[in-house]
Parts: structure tokens; sequence; C-alpha cells
């Protein structure tokens, strides 16, 4: 019996060829041609069909955290090539956050538009976007969310332990607790320098849970990145592997139309909210996580934070809300040991889709804890409800706090009133800006004492471009001199992801509400699940009028000094 061949499954017609491989025009085919090929590439591999893949360099000597990428880049050329595509590496906008004046988080939005258009507007059928320095990761992402097309993302993975003195030094954490030591006259500034110097040992970005480890993580847990990708130090021999792979899979995911909008779905950003909580990640994640979601348009909103993540308990024992550093992570299992934790309490979707083409459950089934001391099991926590809480009040619409930063200490000093335990109620001194405080903070006349709020406004995305990272103020010296080394902190702008400091964080309309440079905060309630409701309490606005706070909210409420 004969009969004809089973047809063979056709190609996916690749948006590269109308560039280089396109009948209906020869006349802009060759002139698109014969540039790409005034550097060696032959017309032979551009028209012959093979996915051309784009590899999105972050890395340059402006963007050190980054910089390592320039050497990876040759290992994921060489996953494309035998893989079957070809590889067009192109620079993006520089983001570095400790380089940027006045604030790197202008960089986010530029990078992020100078990429859509390279995406959109060159001969490329996918991308892998090399990732590492806090905003680097959302804005790649963020593109490649608009334009849809296949994208994978590699991490460049944290720096090696940092020591100091025989002790862990973690990136931005150390150099917190080093301004306090200088303050209080225990060591130079140019020990200083030694210690800041001591916590960056290696290539890669911060060895602590900041907002570049925080980002990296959640790209995997959001399923963009290879599994195990983001918690590779960056010397290691794995992470070159992992560039590797990540190039052959590039090609892959193209010749299968595994896009963006395939991946980051809802259930792919629950995933990432809860996986946040359980690694005590930085406050910065909603501004970029939703930034990301708004792009795929997935609606998500910073209550869903709260909502979703705010009873997740803390696994991850890592600074700055722990003792370890990055190398220590990997060892002990990484993103997936910990997404092994929250599936088995079924707290994860385990059918949202991932960039190996596998199912996030699939994809951590064998995953373990390897260490238990650095990655807790569910029901040892380090901290019980360790995600944000959103604030709201008659000081402000909203506002964000990390719960998982909640010291001991500061919970003993200011939290602890048997008669209203998560409550507490002080003076409040409002600065206009970092350069205010700076001026102004050692100024006795302010009488800042330990029962003193700092208000630090104006630093928002309008008031301050790009929102700053400077509302993690310290105490003036003579009381870090006293053993008070913080201070209930308020402000419309950011902190660092490596600071400790449990700040009420990103303000909505604080600027409107306090005017004055002395201003009397009656109340700041740090909220539980047992005071979601309860009578509002009123205040005095700056306009002389009494308003009820929200009594469905937690709530900050405040009164000004006549």
């Amino acid at each position: 019996m004969t009969g004809k061949p089973p047809a063979r499954p056709q190609p996916r017609a690749l948006r590269s060829r109308l560039w280089f491989d396109n009948p209906d025009n020869p006349g802009m085919t060759a002139l698109y041609l014969e540039r790409y090929l005034n550097f060696g590439l032959t017309g032979a591999e551009l028209r012959s069909g093979k996915p051309i893949i784009g590899i999105a360099q972050t890395g340059s000597d402006l963007s050190p955290c980054n910089r390592h990428h320039l050497d990876l880049a040759h290992r994921v050329r060489e996953g494309i090539r035998s893989a079957g595509g070809v590889a067009l590496e192109f620079p993006t906008h520089p983001i570095q956050e400790t380089g940027k004046r006045p604030t790197a988080a202008l960089d986010r939005n530029l990078a992020y538009l100078s990429l859509v258009e390279v995406l959109y507007g060159y001969p490329l059928d996918g991308v892998v976007l090399l990732t590492g320095c806090d905003k680097t990761t959302p804005a790649c992402i963020m593109a490649a969310a608009t334009v849809n097309t296949p994208a994978i993302v590699l991490s460049g993975g944290p720096m090696l332990n940092g020591w100091w003195k025989g002790e862990r030094a973690g990136s931005g954490t150390a150099i917190w607790q080093a301004r306090q030591e200088m303050a209080a006259g225990r060591i130079t500034a140019e020990e200083f320098i030694e210690i800041a110097a001591a916590t960056a040992p290696s290539i890669g970005h911060c060895n602590t849970m900041g907002t570049a480890s925080t980002m990296n993580a959640l790209a995997e847990a959001l399923g963009m990145s290879l599994p195990g990708c983001a918690a590779i130090p960056a010397p290691y021999r794995e992470r070159r592997q992992i560039a590797y792979e990540t190039g052959v899979r590039a090609v892959e995911i193209v010749n299968e139309d595994l896009k963006p909008s395939d991946i980051l779905t809802r259930k792919a950003f629950e995933n990432a909210i809860v996986a946040c909580s359980a690694i005590g990640g930085s406050t910065n994640a909603p501004i970029h996580i939703n930034a990301i979601a708004r792009h795929v348009g997935v609606p998500l909103t910073i209550r869903d934070w709260e909502e979703i993540g705010f009873d997740v308990p803390l696994l991850v024992n890592m600074q700055p809300a722990g003792k370890y550093l990055g190398e220590e992570f990997f060892r002990a299992g990484g993103l997936p040991a910990v997404m092994r934790e929250l599936q088995k309490q079924k707290r994860i979707h385990d059918d949202a889709m991932t960039i190996n083409g596998k199912p996030m459950g699939e994809n951590i089934k064998g995953a373990a804890i390897a260490d238990p001391d650095v990655i807790h099991p569910y029901d040892r926590p380090m901290v019980k409800d360790a995600g944000f809480k959103v604030l709201s009040g008659n000081l402000f619409d909203s506002a964000i706090m990390k719960m998982s930063v909640i010291g001991e200490e500061f919970r003993q000093r200011y939290l602890s009133d048997p008669k209203d335990p998560n409550a507490f109620e002080g003076r409040a001194v409002v600065f206009e800006g970092p350069e205010d405080y700076h001026a102004r903070i050692e100024d006795p006349a302010l009488g800042i004492d330990e029962r003193t709020i700092l208000v630090i406004r104006g630093v928002g995305p309008i008031g301050y471009p790009g929102s700053a990272e400077v509302v993690n103020m310290q105490p003036p010296a003579v009381l870090i001199k006293k053993g008070v080394t913080s201070l209930p902190c308020i402000g419309d702008g950011r902190q660092s992801g490596t600071s400790a400091s449990p700040s009420i964080l990103r303000t909505t309309a604080c600027s409107l509400h306090c005017r004055s440079s002395a201003s009397s905060c009656r109340r700041m309630r740090k909220p539980t699940r047992r005071n979601r409701r309860f009578k509002g309490r009123s205040c005095r606005r700056s306009n002389g009028k009494r308003q009820r706070a929200r009594p469905s909210r937690p709530i900050v409420s405040g009164q000004r000094n006549s």
C-alpha cells in the first residue's frame, strides 16, 4: 500500500526575513543586507532561515555590576550558534545604581524605551536579556513584554561574599552600618572606604538581598529565566554554563513561538509576590513588578502585595533581614528550594508556564534545602508574616512598609506599649529632601531624641526626579553614641533594598500634609491582622480642619504644630 508521506511542519515565518529575505521587496532586502555584511557576516547566514537572536548587553565600564556580561555574552553566542541561530549583540542604555546622580530611577524608563525601539525596529526574532544591577532587570523585561517578542533573562549573579575583620560584609548593608560607626567616632573616613571596598570582592551585583538579588530572583519566579539562574554567584563556573544554556534556549523559544505574554500571566505575578515575601525582598520590587504587569496587560495593584504576600513567612536568612550572603544562598538551594517550600504549602501556582517550556511545579519538584540555617523550612521561619504592609490614613493615601526588617531592638523601643503594642506616638521632624537632611540632622535645635519620627518629603517621582533612595535616614550622632541606631522614618521616596531600616515608604500626598519642619506626628501604627479595622482617629491637618482617617485601613495620623 502506497500513500503520500506525512507533511512536514512548516517552519514559523521569522520576522527577520522581512529585512533579509523578502522576495516582495528585493530593493530593500539588498539595502538591509549590504551593511550587515561589512563586518564579516555572510548573506547565506542572514538568509538561511536561522533565527536571529539579539543579545541585549547591559554591561559596560559605566555599569560595573553588569560588566562581566561582556564576557558571558561569548558563552551566550556559543549557545545560540550551537542551537542553529545567529547572534547580534547590541548595547542598552547604561544603569548603575551606585554611579548615577541624582538617582538611577530615571534610567529604568530610558533603558526600557530605548530597548523597545531596538526590539521593534531591528531584524531580531528573539532576545537574551542580560540583567544584573537593580533596574536593568525590570527595564529589560518591560521592553520584552511591550513588544512581546520571544525573550529570556540571563542574570549576572551576585558578587562573592565580602568580609571585614572576620565578619560578613554585605553590599550596601555594611555601608549603612559603617555610616553609623563613623558618626559614633569608632572608625575613620579611610576605614569607612576600606569597609565599603571589602563588600565588593569580585565581579557581580550586590551579594545581599537588595533590589538586584530581589529582581533577578523574581525574574526566575516569574518564569523568565532558567531554573536556578538567579542565585549563581557571578564568578562561579555554573554562571558561564547557564549562559550557554540560555543561548540554546533562546533559539528554541523562537522556534516554539513562546512569548512573554505566555509566561507573564496573573499566576506568574502572584508567584513572584509570594516569593518576594519568602526571600525578604526589596521594597522596590512592587514598583518594578507592577510596571512589568502593566506593560504586559495584567492587572496588578499595590494592594495585591499585601493581600497575596503579607502572611508569607520569611524563609531566607540573608542580609539585610538576616545573616548570610549570596554564596550561602546559592549553596543552600537558591530560589528553587524556596519555591519548593512554598509549593508544599500550596502557596504558589504550579501550573504557571516558565521559559523552559515547563510549568513551575515541574521545575521545582526535585528542589530541596541544603542548609536549613540559610533557607528555613516553612514551618520554622525567621519571621511569620514577612510581606509588605500597605498603609493609608490622613497623612497619606498610600504607603508601604517591609515587615521582615522590623528587628527586636526597634520593636522593643517603639512597638512595645502594653496598652497599644503595635503603635508608636512621637514628634516628627520634617526635612525638605536629602540636602536639607544632611545639612540639619546634627542641629541640636531640632531637639531630635529617641522618640522622634524623621520625615523626608519632596523626594518622590515628581519632587525628586525618579524617586530617590533616601528615606532610610540615620539618627544624629549624639543618639548613635547612646546606642539608638535607628529612628522611625517616613518619606515619599524609596530606600535601598540593602537597608534594614523599617521605614514607611513611598507615601502619596505626604508633602501636602506635613507643612512645617517640626510637625507633631501623633500616632504611627504598625498594623497587624488584628487591627485591620478599628475606629478612625481624627487629627488636625495643615488647613486647621479635623479629618477622619480611613477606618478600613491601618492608620497613620498626624498633627501640625501651632
